[in-house]
């Protein structure tokens, strides 16, 4: 068994079960291309499990993905050598979940912004500072009577509906591939066009996987659909939005803001735009990264490479 370092907890669980188990520091560790030789099932996070690779591992049975998407793992060179890949879709459901919330509270009440005029000393004249905010433009706006739109329904997308809800936030999705039934039951108004999604959407999060069929699907055109005063959030996968177009929209202040957790590029360069624009969040792919989030992805992929064996 070779595998990226990860939580303690799936290394145990492994241990536990009689496997011999060689944790590498990521692909650059020099050990790589030896332990390769002798793996019987590999486990990564973000590692690109590509053909070249799969050469170096002729023993290889399973590959299993700490996380839910698949989109570092070549699929079809892996079914060509008969290896199984497996990963853990739900196990950071909860805390994608928590984090897509958690910016659209930031994004409205402007906590951003906020902060920044008050350290900079945009607001230290000898009067109140509620008129300030306001004189300031920084006021804010309640989730309470809004809507947040949906695309892509899954599991993730559902557990933002339910967190929205209780806050008095009516939901409608875009997911051509969602069970109907299920989406009622979870009282998601499902719409048949991504566009009318977006055109009713206070609070626009994405829930997609990445790649060629998806890359830029939130492009200038759709962007400019968002109703005057809406953020949108992506927590999703790099290469969905437009930066460009996101960055020209938030500087018109057509829309209130957004927040961007995933790049095309990871990390992104330090100059890039996106990171230095005041009204969008920036941050470094952490949305699943919670404690809890990654105990169970080591425990639940450990699970199931032990299957698969």
């Amino acid at each position: 068994m070779l595998q990226e370092s990860i939580h303690a907890d799936g290394e145990r669980l492994l241990r536990d079960s009689g496997v011999d188990v060689v944790v590498l520091d990521g692909p650059g560790d020099a050990r790589m291309a030896a332990a390769l030789r002798d793996a019987d099932a590999l486990i990564v996070r973000s590692t690109r499990v590509d053909a070249a690779l799969l050469d170096l591992a002729p023993r290889l049975r399973v590959v299993g993905r700490h996380g839910a998407g698949l989109d570092n793992i070549d699929l079809e060179a892996s079914r060509d050598r008969g290896i199984v890949v497996v990963n853990t879709p739900h196990s950071n459901t909860e805390s994608v979940a928590e984090y897509v919330v958690a910016a659209a509270f930031s994004l409205f009440r402007r906590f951003d912004e906020g902060r920044e005029s008050l350290a900079g000393g945009a607001l230290q004249q000898p009067s109140s500072l509620p008129g300030q905010v306001q004189r300031a433009g920084l006021l804010g706006r309640e989730l309470q009577g809004s809507t947040l739109g949906l695309v892509g329904a899954g599991a993730i997308g559902r557990a933002v509906a339910r967190r929205v809800q209780a806050l008095g936030v009516a939901v409608i999705a875009y997911d051509p591939f969602a069970d109907a039934a299920v989406l009622a039951d979870a009282q998601i108004t499902a719409l048949e066009s991504l566009d009318d999604v977006i055109s009713r959407s206070d609070i626009l999060s994405l829930h997609l996987p990445g790649g060629d069929a998806t890359r830029g699907i939130i492009d200038a055109r759709r962007i400019s659909l968002l109703p005057d005063g809406a953020v949108l959030i992506n927590a999703a996968r790099g290469g969905l939005v437009d930066h460009d177009a996101l960055i020209a929209a938030v500087r018109s202040g057509s829309l209130m803001g957004a927040a961007v957790d995933v790049y095309e590029q990871e990390p992104p360069a330090a100059d890039d735009a996106i990171l230095h624009e005041p009204r969008i969040i920036a941050t470094p792919h952490l949305a699943a990264m919670t404690d809890e989030a990654v105990q169970r992805m080591a425990v639940d992929v450990a699970r199931s490479v032990l299957d698969a064996l």
